[in-house]
């Protein structure tokens, strides 16, 4: 097989490929290298691999080990960085093409997970969520009336009673309308209509967000705005987005103590189309929006969990917050994602694009 045979071969791969060589820098990289980490194989071949794999990093070790083996690892949900210092997660294969460890040269080939399982974790967050809207609106029913008389007796023994009796009617009223809250919060989700299909202009939803987050909770708080001038609108409710946008940027916002930074960051990106239900057709999903903070990051135990109900790891959450925006985002046909590290936390929504052509009546 001639040299030209061996790169078509290369290049027809159809997973992103890299060869380090014993020093970890890039020695070849092939199409589909290219398109993952939007850099030219040159490019890529005058960088290390420790900048996408950085020392301490679980794909650092699976590399260390099949070169110290030699053997043919694989490793599923790791972490690499991408050339915009944000992260992917992937499945990694990693073999070594000698036998001599201290001049062992990796073939490393990257498995990006696959979207279709970040759709069927949001298809299973939505069920969830529809699980709370039922029992939403049998609270509302059960609950808020007999609150609604708790809440009576207990300003009456306020106005009318001993300090002691003012004490406890206080603290009565005062939990009543905790749960009253709470109920409040839980209808969010009980209203199953369809959203507006309307072009909505994410920058603008986002810009509302900040100007809102800046006024209140997020006074100190650095923002940072990384946007695509090019972005053409998405489709839905306005008002929703940004509901789902100011809910993220809270969440960030307390994980940095309300002084560090949040980027707000969007980008248009080709070829990310998912497979509709019942022979739905592919739905493109090329608008992506994310929102990235420096904070403490999500605990591990919980990452896999946060879009699901009364999960949460604040003293005082509700644990719905995030679910809402997992139901929001479902609803307008996207998916929504979240990576988080010690020190960098990224929640991603993709959405689809506005086409007047699907609303014409």
């Amino acid at each position: 097989m001639s040299g030209t045979d061996y790169e078509v071969l290369w290049n027809s791969l159809p997973v992103p490929a890299l060869v380090v060589g014993p020093d970890d820098r890039i020695e070849a990289a092939n199409a589909a290298a290219e398109q993952f980490f939007t850099m030219s194989a040159r490019a890529l071949k005058e960088r290390g691999f420790n900048e996408f794999a950085p020392e301490g990093s679980r794909l650092a070790a699976l590399l260390r080990k099949a070169r110290e083996a030699p053997a043919s690892l694989a490793e599923r949900g790791v972490e690499i960085i991408t050339h915009d210092a944000g992260s992917a997660e992937v499945d990694v294969q990693v073999t070594p093409l000698t036998d001599t460890p201290s001049s062992t040269a990796l073939l490393v080939l990257v498995q990006p997970r696959s979207i279709a399982e970040k759709m069927d974790r949001n298809l299973a967050h939505r069920g969830a969520a529809r699980s709370v809207s039922g029992m939403a609106a049998a609270l509302s029913h059960e609950i808020k009336n007999p609150l609604a008389a708790i809440s009576g007796a207990a300003q009456l023994l306020q106005d009318f009673g001993a300090d002691q009796e003012s004490e406890l009617a206080e603290l009565i009223e005062g939990e009543a309308g905790r749960i009253e809250r709470l109920v409040d919060r839980m209808e969010h989700f009980t209203d199953e209509r369809p959203p507006a299909r309307l072009p909505v202009n994410l920058h603008d939803a986002l810009d509302t967000t900040r100007r809102a987050a800046k006024a209140g909770f997020a006074r100190n708080v650095r923002f940072v705005e990384e946007y695509d001038p090019s972005l053409p609108p998405t489709v839905g409710d306005r008002d929703q987005l940004a509901q789902a946008f100011q809910n993220l940027v809270k969440n960030a916002a307390e994980a940095i103590d309300g002084t560090g930074k949040i980027t707000l960051r969007t980008a248009y990106r080709p070829g990310v189309r998912l497979t509709g239900a019942a022979g739905a057709g592919r739905q493109s999903l090329p608008l992506e929006v994310s929102i990235i903070d420096n904070g403490r990051g999500i605990p591990g135990d919980l990452s896999a969990h946060i879009f699901e109900p009364f999960v949460t790891s604040k003293a005082s959450g509700a644990g719905l917050g995030l679910a809402l925006v997992s139901k929001i985002v479902a609803d307008h046909g996207g998916v929504i994602s979240c990576e988080s590290t010690e020190g960098r936390t990224i929640f991603r929504m993709l959405l689809p694009v506005w086409d007047a052509r699907e609303d014409e009546v």
